[in-house]
């Protein structure tokens, strides 16, 4: 049996995630031996309970006739069976507990190696509030069926076993209630599909409520600049509402059930008095007899409380493991998923790679997309999804084998198909809204690096000067006097700060971090031109020679790369320069320049592609970029498309 101290597991193993039945027989298939324990401190619980009625009948007998040593001995196997009965009851609860925190452990260890292995493709394939809920409400589900099968075990077996010994010890009232206890067991099996399917409708609900709840606290700021509170908070509301009625119907369900329970064995105990009560009064049974059968009858209610409790407890967690298991069964690859459910409890088989494999031209298949190593090439979509799922198939964060598509390659070798934290170590992929920790500005840069970049230049080249001034206004008391901003706090997720202010720190947490490959996703989309230029001219220069890849549409930033690919449906259509792709590829024009002619979208008009090419030549948009640095301290967001 496993101990909490031993908490976490060096090693949850590989889960059964064909299906939800299949995960839970593997959770209890590997804590067999935490289960074997339960069980048998269960029937070290039930067993003397199950012998009290006998106890209490031969007492009562004693007293009948008067057997003053009867009495006595009767008097010290009840203390016996009382002490018996708290020490199997303290270890039960003690056994049960553990498996239940063990499976639950497990199960949260693997969805949170299986969140590391995806990366931001999680919440893209799965959403965010059936995340939250299957890594809290799910988990506990499923530790609750763990918890409670070895109690069921106990329970059956002590029912089998006083069931057994009443119709060899009184063959007339053993018989009836030997035949009346699976009746009673199976009495709510009819009513669990519709109780599962209301738990199902319940949690359902609140996954969406807890959805929307996130989704409003993440956009509370842009939700309060548009007066849209009470719009969302009703919405909310009348979710939580639907929740409660679920909630409430689900529980009407249980509680019938729960009435079944005890009105049947209610039922049977009184069958099995009135007929002891005749059998006793024609003499063929004794008074300590009828006490004894009436006694174990009354025992049995209490294990078959535990049918109830296994039933519920497999109505709730088959869902909820079913969804655990969906989660679990996600995979970057079929032929890299082993490698990277193998290498989330560490990163030493990354580390075992020879980096210089990983090392060359960045290509993908899938779209012809060519990223040079040592260059900065800027990619233009034109849809901001097609350029975030880009993104990650670059970082080898996308499942590529479940989309039916081929593995990106970094010097010749699949990404997808070297374990996980190799790739992750040679490609690093900046997200578009980039999550800041709480805690210093020296916490927050403090990241796994090559240390060639140092803080300082890395927060020169994100233009993080006036995030500076005012991180070092925020200090107090010592820190003050110190004037360092990397003593500065920042609160959780970096709220304090404007989202330029945020963009530019996660900037420059990248570019400290110094990575082979660095693929940034709309690294300016919330700076102003002036500041974005400098942006594009400061990475420029700090990853000389490093291959980097900007997925943006700014003219001010695709005229500072070496090369420029767009990429269209899916499909790498041109490459070339900036100042020359204006020129030729009409469409690559209207997504930079954000035309409105149809003729110039669709390619067909010869005349009109030829005037647009002679006002966006390379002279024109120097000049733009040149206005953008006239424009100062404007701060406008829209200056970048008027520019353009």
């Amino acid at each position: 049996m496993p101990s909490l101290t031993a908490l976490p597991f060096a090693d949850p193993g590989r889960p059964d995630t064909r299906s939800g039945r299949r995960l839970l027989i593997w959770l209890e298939l590997g804590q067999w031996r935490g289960q074997v324990a339960a069980a048998a401190w269960g029937l070290l619980r039930m067993g003397p309970l199950a012998c009290f009625p006998a106890v209490v009948g031969v007492a009562v007998q004693a007293v009948v006739d008067r057997s003053g040593t009867r009495l006595v001995l009767a008097g010290v196997a009840v203390l016996v069976l009382g002490m018996l009965t708290a020490l199997g009851d303290t270890m039960l609860h003690r056994t049960a507990v553990t498996n239940w925190i063990s499976a639950s452990t497990k199960v949260q260890q693997l969805l949170a190696a299986k969140a590391v292995e995806l990366g931001a493709v999680l919440t893209r394939r799965v959403a965010a509030g059936e995340v939250v809920a299957v890594s809290t409400g799910d988990v506990e589900k499923i530790g609750w069926f763990v918890e409670a099968l070895a109690r069921f075990t106990s329970a059956l077996l002590a029912t089998v076993g006083v069931a057994v010994a009443l119709v060899v010890y009184e063959p007339k009232l053993g018989v009836v209630v030997a035949a009346c206890v699976p009746v009673l067991a199976l009495s709510v099996l009819p009513l669990l599909p519709a109780a599962t399917r209301r738990a199902d409708l319940q949690r359902e609900k609140g996954g969406r409520a807890t959805e929307l709840a996130a989704d409003t606290v993440a956009g509370l700021r842009v939700l309060r600049g548009i007066g849209g509170e009470e719009l969302f908070l009703e919405r909310y509301r009348r979710t939580s509402q639907e929740v409660r009625q679920a909630a409430v119907h689900s529980a009407r369900m249980w509680a019938t059930i729960a009435a079944v329970q005890v009105a049947l064995p209610g039922l049977l105990l009184v069958g099995v008095a009135w007929y002891g009560a005749r059998l006793a009064l024609d003499g063929q049974i004794s008074v300590g007899q009828l006490v004894t059968v009436y006694g174990s009858v009354s025992f049995l209610l209490f294990p078959l409380q535990h049918f109830e409790e296994i039933a519920m407890a497999w109505s709730f967690s088959r869902p909820s493991a079913k969804r655990a298991a969906r989660v679990l069964a996600l995979r970057r690859t079929d032929v890299a998923g082993m490698a990277g459910a193998a290498g989330a409890g560490g990163a030493g088989a990354g580390q075992a790679l020879d980096e210089a494999a990983l090392a060359g031209d960045l290509y993908d298949p899938a779209t012809g997309l060519l990223a040079p190593a040592g260059l900065l090439t800027a990619v233009v979509c034109g849809d901001p999804d097609a350029a975030g799922r880009l993104a990650d198939r670059l970082g080898g964060h996308s499942p590529a084998a479940v989309e039916g598509d081929p593995s990106v390659l970094l010097g010749g070798r699949a990404l997808d198909a070297v374990p996980l934290a190799a790739a992750r170590s040679a490609v690093l992929v900046h997200d578009k809204d980039p999550v800041l920790l709480s805690g210093t500005l020296a916490e927050l840069l403090d990241v796994p690096a090559s240390g060639r970049v140092a803080a300082q230049a890395a927060l020169a080249a994100a233009q993080c000067g006036d995030v500076l001034d005012a991180l070092v206004r925020s200090l107090a008391g010592a820190d003050a006097a110190s004037g360092d901003a990397m003593r500065a706090r920042i609160i959780e997720r970096g709220r304090s700060l404007s989202g330029g202010q945020r963009q530019r720190l996660a900037l420059a947490r990248s570019l400290m971090a110094d990575p082979g490959v660095l693929v940034l996703d709309e690294p300016t989309s919330a700076v102003d031109a002036h500041t974005e230029a400098r942006i594009a001219h400061g990475l420029r220069e700090i990853r000389a020679g490093r291959t980097t890849v900007v997925l943006t549409s700014s003219p001010l930033v695709l005229d500072r790369a070496d090369r420029v690919v767009f990429v269209h449906d899916g499909t790498a259509l041109a490459a070339g320069g900036h100042h020359e792709l204006l020129r030729t590829t009409p469409l690559y024009r209207s997504v930079v320049t954000r035309e409105e002619d149809d003729a110039v979208v669709n390619g067909t008009a010869a005349n009109g592609t030829a005037a647009n090419g002679a006002a966006m030549d390379g002279t024109v948009a120097d000049e733009a970029v040149a206005a953008a640095e006239a424009a100062g301290a404007r701060g406008d967001m829209s200056t970048k498309e008027d520019l353009a």
